[in-house]
């Protein structure tokens, strides 16, 4: 009885790390980007950068924002092993006051799921002075 149960223990050790290898594995430079606070209709595109640290390529399954004032822009193609990538983000800078977003990526990597955040404030649009003619 006990030689069963080590020999069940032992399979499912030998089972769950050989699972965890030839896996990819995404390092982020950040997983928050900070836009500070930009002019009205400025310039709303940043872009995370990653490592794939893993033993194989990434493959990017879904990417997703928590709204649609905020698209994100996965790679087209697999990231190698110790090869470099980037998402690309942009917020529409045409909404005024204080955002805070959700990217969630989600892939074949052994940290599947990865929430990514972007923040800052959107200054109101200024008015041109119109001259009055008299």
């Amino acid at each position: 009885m006990q030689l069963k149960i080590l020999s069940i223990i032992s399979f499912l050790i030998f089972s769950f790390s050989f699972s965890q290898e030839n896996k990819a594995e995404i390092k982020f430079d950040q997983k928050i980007i900070d836009y500070g606070v930009i002019e009205y209709d400025s310039d709303g595109k940043r872009t995370f950068k990653f490592t794939n640290v893993g033993e194989a390529p990434l493959i990017f399954n879904r990417i997703s924002s928590s709204c649609g004032c905020t698209v994100p822009k996965r790679p087209e193609k697999p990231v190698e092993p110790g090869k470099f990538g980037e998402i690309e983000v942009e917020y529409d800078t045409k909404r005024v006051g204080v955002f805070i977003k959700a990217i969630t990526i989600n892939s074949n990597a052994i940290n599947s799921n990865i929430v990514l955040r972007i923040k800052g404030e959107v200054l109101e649009e200024e008015e041109e002075e119109e001259e009055e003619e008299l």
